[in-house]
């Protein structure tokens, strides 16, 4: 935690004089929070991001809802409040991702509302060897069948109702397609389950296993799902790089890994979270109340390792 003076200055001032120690602490600790300093709004907080790391991302390939605030400042995730949102590493299914997420406190829950930490250097060393060999062996793979009227449509995700445009986006990052007629695209990405940090070197697992599996839904949700669609034609699925199942007790032993290393605390309107993407995964509890939180991402990575169409490496 970074305070500041109740009433005092903005973190701008402070990461403009320290911004090199700040920088070091976020690489020691996976995240910063700020608090007690004035960041009063949506703008305020767009200085603080602009100081520490530069103009925000753009929000591609988006697996959740959610909506522009300001410029490439967004809503959190726009799911009920009664939804839990699993640990995870924000676009590690992608070929490029964010170094570094922000999130500003703009009203506070009345209970509950967290989010989450968990340090996936530890996460790492959590996993059974054997688990994590396998993975490291074979990858891992998502599946999405984008339909309408089911989550997010292919054109809102790819910004694009040109398919070849999206065929072409896809090709360029390692991204398999089938067409089952004009409304309905599956794709499938083959990722690598884990990472040597770009900075440290330490090993990271940085992945949407666990987070896009089947089995980390309810048990009803998944039911209707299953009943819905059948597990082909579920809209999003994980699997091994090959496209073998992944047995349902690896799936909870690495949620069991995640949630044995979760840190959590209460937000208070104006806090600013920094967190470093690629050593700490993040989460959201239920809430109740007004909870508002905006996000912004930055300082894009490109992944070092894409997979052809048909599962054998394009390189590293």
């Amino acid at each position: 935690m970074v305070t500041g003076e109740p009433g005092g200055g903005s973190p701008v001032e402070l990461i403009g004089r320290d911004r090199e120690r700040l920088r070091g602490l976020l690489l020691a600790h996976g995240a910063l929070l700020f608090r007690d300093f004035d960041v009063p709004d949506i703008a305020a907080f767009e200085s603080v991001v602009r100081a520490m790391s530069g103009e925000p991302m753009t929000y591609n390939e988006r697996s959740s809802p959610r909506h522009a605030i300001r410029g490439n400042v967004y809503t959190s995730t726009d799911y009920p409040a009664d939804e839990e949102i699993f640990l995870h590493n924000e676009s590690s299914y992608q070929a490029a991702w964010p170094r570094l997420l922000y999130f500003y406190c703009d009203r506070e829950p009345t209970a509950r509302g967290a989010t989450p930490l968990a340090d996936v250097r530890r996460v790492y060393r959590a996993i059974d060897p054997a688990v994590r060999e396998e993975f490291q062996r074979r990858g891992w793979m998502l599946t999405r069948n984008y339909r309408p009227g089911v989550g997010i449509h292919w054109p809102d995700v790819y910004g694009t109702r040109d398919p070849a445009e999206v065929e072409r986006y896809c090709a360029a990052r390692g991204i398999g397609t089938q067409w089952h007629g004009p409304d309905h695209l599956r794709t499938t990405a083959v990722r690598r389950p884990s990472y040597q940090h770009p900075e440290t070197g330490e090993d990271v697992w940085f992945n949407h296993i666990t987070f896009f599996h089947i089995t980390t839904l309810d048990e009803e949700v998944q039911e209707g799902l299953l009943a819905m669609f059948g597990e082909e034609g579920l809209p999003i699925n994980t699997y091994y790089g090959d496209g073998g199942r992944i047995p349902d007790d690896v799936v909870a032993h690495l949620r069991d890994c995640y949630r044995a290393e979760k840190r959590r605390f209460d937000w208070r309107q104006g806090d600013v979270l920094v967190v470093e993407n690629m050593l700490t995964a993040h989460s959201r509890e239920p809430f109740e109340g007004p909870r508002k939180i905006a996000v912004a991402m930055c300082e894009a990575h490109v992944s070092d390792y894409l997979q052809t169409t048909d599962g054998q490496p394009a390189g590293e």
